[in-house]
């Protein structure tokens, strides 16, 4: 099956953008009970996108603008794109309002719920801050916004997960998915994961109506998961490789700087070398120059 790469919903959100399913979830993450959706109100936004997939829901309930979003990659930088987001949402909501009028208006309050069910190992709750992104550390800083991240994998949250049958069915849905991957190609995976499901009941109605649908997004969010990982270690194989490269730069000029001072040119071709054979050439030199204009005849 071929997927085009375009922005889609993610299975989160097509689960979540059903209105008595939302309900659901806002109960479990709040202790509450309502049943009646006639005042959730799902405000999304249609154009704030991140990613090539869409993950989050948002909805005005109960005098609160809550985001929920899911996440299977670790992202400290949530508060900063969550304040964008909700920055956003409170324009419109406040578009017909005079906020240069006497009168205080007057805004939802705003809360922010990450549910992640990544591989790398997470805390089963973490809170991220606005104020951990500012260059300058402040003790009371004027503008804060904070992010709960819900640990959904197995063996975490089980309060939440036992009283949420269809966040506890996504979560197990997802393993399935990731287990046949493991053992075979992504679009064979994906179909045993359905197949499975369905026989065992686990996100059964939603899967049997949207099993076309549900099987071409889930092998878009797999690519997309593998792609951000693959991204992930090459960066820290290329920081890796920066900090051996930086390393032996420093070898060379503290092995000639006992030989006399390095002059700024000759320390600036050092620093700036990349290749790492030319580094480990100039650093067996280093130590066997007599002086420093031994070592750059021989460069």
């Amino acid at each position: 099956m071929k997927v085009k790469r375009n922005y889609k919903d993610s299975i989160f959100r097509m689960l979540y953008l059903d209105e008595k399913e939302l309900l659901s979830l806002y109960n479990v993450v709040n202790g509450t009970n309502y049943t009646d959706v006639k005042n959730l109100e799902i405000n999304t936004l249609q154009n704030a996108i991140y990613m090539n997939m869409k993950n989050d829901v948002s909805f005005l309930f109960n005098f609160q603008v809550n985001l929920y979003e899911h996440q299977s990659t670790v992202n400290p930088n949530m508060p900063l794109r969550d304040l964008i987001y909700v920055s956003k949402l409170l324009q419109n909501i406040v578009r017909d309002c005079d906020l240069y009028s006497s009168n205080l208006v007057k805004i939802p309050a705003p809360r922010f719920v990450v549910f992640y069910n990544g591989t790398e190992k997470q805390p089963e709750r973490k809170v991220y801050r606005l104020s951990d992104s500012y260059s300058k550390k402040q003790e009371n800083p004027e503008l804060e916004l904070t992010v709960t991240v819900l640990n959904i994998n197995a063996g975490n949250n089980d309060e939440i997960l036992g009283n949420c049958r269809t966040l506890r069915e996504y979560m197990q849905y997802t393993d399935k998915v990731r287990a046949y991957a493991s053992q075979m190609p992504i679009e064979e995976a994906v179909a045993c994961a359905i197949t499975e499901c369905i026989n065992e009941g686990i996100l059964a109605e939603f899967l049997k109506k949207n099993r076309a649908e549900a099987m071409e997004v889930s092998i878009f969010e797999y690519n997309e998961e593998l792609h951000l990982a693959n991204l992930r270690r090459e960066g820290y194989e290329e920081g890796l490789e920066q900090g051996i490269q930086q390393g032996k730069a420093l070898d060379i000029l503290e092995l000639l700087s006992e030989l006399g001072e390095v002059p700024d040119t000759l320390k600036n071709i050092i620093e700036s070398k990349t290749d790492t054979d030319t580094l480990n050439k100039w650093l067996k030199l280093a130590a066997k120059s007599a002086t420093i204009k031994d070592f750059e005849g021989s460069m």
